[in-house]
């Protein structure tokens, strides 16, 4: 196995990618058979068959790591699981029924499991986590890890680290196969790239050592539009640190986009697909509008026309086609006006006076 894993990594040395050891593993894990359902392993964390694992809190949802969530219910300790993809929040507590047996703590370690059996944790919540567990594609003895390219890991240990739920002395675990842990250029690791400090693998366990710090926070920097539409955890979140100051300007805008004012995660915090869009000319026409949002690639599924008012409503089907037409009407003008575009809000039953409930308006 050394032979191949050198020859492996004599094949990555000539303008090395992370892309590049991705498909390298992967490859090398479908030649020798290495892996588990669900195959093939590319664009996956692979799931390889002799596993071992440790005590842990916090484990990731990928199916690699089911047998980590069992041996988690078997401890009796408590199992904390991100929601696939951030979708509705960042963590799921997972809560066997009482006298649970071995095949039941089994049934609440898979994906269906975890969705039949869990509690949503908010972002409120004072959760500590002792231990941190991530897959990953490739990892080093010095603790620089390669996940399979989506980021969600390197993510959620940033919004732990700005909820408070872990800090740089909690220590990160991954699982991986042997084959999967070879050399990796420091030069392809960037700040907000997580780092492990404990490698486990079916013939040994490393203590990386690594002293690289791990993320602070996160770097809102390398957040788009496109991704705050679809995690709404990450509005909240941003939310909290506008108000503290920070800054929050997201990858694809030359300034901070308008963030919700409020709402939790936890299902009251209704992502809009509503854009206000303001301080439209007098004599604009509702035609000029909808020529100069198409040219713009933002051009919605229904419109709301408000002339006398000097503004409209562009409504889209989804929060992040939303998100990605705020992007893109950044600095629009219409005649001489530049306009204000924001994400609208649902004016509620309690509204200002002279509004319906349910009726879009501009989130001051």
């Amino acid at each position: 196995m050394r032979v191949l894993l050198s020859t492996i990594w004599t094949n990555l040395q000539d303008s090395v990618s992370k892309q590049d050891i991705r498909g390298q593993i992967w490859d090398y894990m479908e030649a020798q058979n290495l892996a588990d359902f669900p195959r093939p392993v590319h664009h996956r964390i692979p799931n390889f068959k002799a596993f071992k694992m440790a005590r842990t809190v916090k484990v990731n949802p990928d199916a690699p790591q089911k047998n980590a969530r069992f041996f988690v219910l078997n401890s009796k300790k408590t199992l904390l699981v991100p929601t696939p993809r951030l979708r509705t929040g960042l963590f799921n507590k997972i809560t066997p029924p009482p006298g649970a047996t071995k095949d039941i703590l089994r049934k609440c370690a898979t994906s269906q499991g975890v969705r039949n059996y869990s509690t949503p944790v908010g972002l409120d919540s004072r959760v500590l986590v002792d231990l941190v567990v991530v897959g990953s594609v490739a990892v080093s003895e010095k603790g620089w890890r390669i996940g399979k390219g989506e980021g969600y890991a390197d993510l959620e240990y940033a919004m732990m680290v700005s909820m408070g739920a872990v800090s740089q002395g909690t220590p990160v675990v991954t699982v991986v196969h042997d084959c999967q842990v070879v050399d990796i250029p420091e030069t392809l690791l960037e700040e907000h790239d997580l780092t492990v400090d404990y490698i486990l693998t079916p013939t040994r366990v490393i203590a990386t050592g690594c002293e690289r710090p791990k993320p602070t926070g996160i770097v809102w920097s390398k957040i788009s539009c496109e991704m705050m539409g679809r995690m709404p955890v990450l509005r909240s979140l941003r939310c909290r640190e506008e108000r503290a100051g920070k800054d929050v300007t997201l990858r694809d805008t030359r300034r901070p986009l308008p963030s919700l004012e409020s709402g939790s995660v936890q299902g009251e915090d209704v992502p809009s697909c509503t854009v206000y869009v303001g301080n439209l000319p007098r004599d604009a026409r509702v035609s000029e509008l909808k020529r100069a949002l198409s040219a713009r690639g933002a051009a919605p599924s229904r419109l709301t026309w408000q002339g006398p008012q000097r503004r409209a409503f562009l409504h889209y089907r989804e929060p992040a086609e939303a998100w990605q037409a705020i992007s893109r009407l950044q600095g629009f003008c219409l005649g001489a006006n530049t306009a204000k575009v924001a994400l609208a809000r649902q004016q509620g039953a309690s509204g200002p006076a002279g509004g319906r409930a349910g009726e879009p308006h501009p989130d001051p």
